[in-house]
């Protein structure tokens, strides 16, 4: 936890010097992805978001990530991702477009370091059209201490707002970080959002005896 600290101070002091404005990113609302303003281009935006993971048979634990945008510039941090007690930090370009059909795209690079040492080319993408979302995030770690430890991670969500404080859909994940007997895990999701907060109840495999769970809380500002 020392390790993720002093990434997020780094990230904090990055923004910081960077620029001195006003400063959104857990998963948005269909057609939410407006091409980039000129009034975006010059202030800060943040997220924190936290996933809380309940295993069975296993020891539940937290996985937070922290993400700072500033027009093209994507700043993320997260811990407990990639692996446990690892920190990984990342910066990348940000480009969106459309309107009836949105969508925004953002290519990164990232450090891992913990249990984990690597680098890690990513992406995280969206497609929005009417009230349905689709989005995902995909990231290939390269570990330094061996080929055969490199692993392609997933994080997928095919969703519907019919209101703008509820949306509701499917999910997949592909994870090294705790262990499960499938490949990619698929389950189904349940969120709703008040203002800059957001909480959203994740079940994967709900035809196992014991599904796992993920509870998920952000707040945008």
């Amino acid at each position: 936890m020392r390790s993720f600290s002093i990434m997020l101070i780094a990230l904090v002091l990055c923004v910081g010097h960077a620029s001195g404005q006003t400063p959104t990113n857990p998963p948005s609302t269909a057609s939410s992805a407006p091409a980039i303003t000129e009034d975006a281009a010059r202030s800060w935006s943040y997220s924190a978001t936290v996933y809380s993971y309940l295993l069975p048979g296993e020891a539940n634990y937290g996985q937070p990530t922290m993400t700072a945008d500033r027009g093209w510039v994507h700043l993320e941090g997260r811990y407990n991702y990639e692996n446990l007690d690892t920190g990984s930090a990342w910066v990348g370009y940000n480009v969106s477009g459309g309107h009836t059909l949105a969508w925004e795209v953002t290519p990164m690079i990232g450090g891992v370091f913990g249990g984990t040492d690597g680098i890690a080319p990513g992406c995280k993408a969206s497609l929005g059209w009417w009230k349905l979302e689709l989005y995902s995030e995909g990231e290939y770690v390269f570990d330094v201490s061996g080929s055969s430890d490199s692993f392609f991670y997933n994080w997928s969500e095919l969703t519907i707002a019919p209101v703008s404080w509820f949306r509701a859909g499917m999910v997949t994940q592909r994870t090294r970080v705790y262990e499960t007997d499938r490949d990619i895990q698929r389950g189904f999701l349940v969120g709703f959002s008040y203002k800059a907060l957001s909480v959203t109840t994740y079940v994967f495999n709900p035809d196992d005896s014991k599904p796992t769970m993920v509870l998920g809380a952000g707040v945008t500002f």
